[in-house]
């Protein structure tokens, strides 16, 4: 079983940028396809990203391609998520998940991902 904990959220104005960590407990966090998700007030959760075992495919939504970026350290069990060009629309409580399928690879289906943190809030304002 693994833990995560993710933090770097914040309040920023648009157009500002945020870095949000996961931090992973265990010993088998590179094992893992790891995917960030984001729930608005009154909407369902959403894939924002998603990265594989060893950081060399990755994934994206539409909406925050070119402004989004994931990435991952396997030696300090963490992944990132750099947000540049923030607008109002990216508000949301952004979580980051992890896959231990073992035959896993970078996606963005939510039912997939067993394992989840508790999330961290983005502000945007306008």
């Amino acid at each position: 079983q693994v833990q995560l904990v993710e933090s770097g959220g914040g309040l920023v104005q648009a157009g500002g940028s945020l870095r949000l960590s996961c931090a992973a407990s265990g010993r088998t966090f590179s094992s893992y396809v790891m995917g960030w998700f984001r729930q608005a007030p009154g909407k369902e959760r959403e894939f924002v990203a998603a990265i594989s075992r060893r950081g060399l495919s990755t994934d994206y939504a539409d909406s925050v391609k070119g402004r989004f970026t994931i990435s991952r350290d396997n030696a300090k069990n963490t992944v990132y998520l750099q947000m540049n060009s923030l607008k109002p629309g990216d508000t949301a409580v952004y979580y980051c998940a992890a896959d231990s399928g073992l035959f896993a690879r970078v996606h963005s289906t939510i039912s997939e991902y067993d394992y989840w943190g508790q999330g961290t809030q983005v502000t945007v304002s306008s």
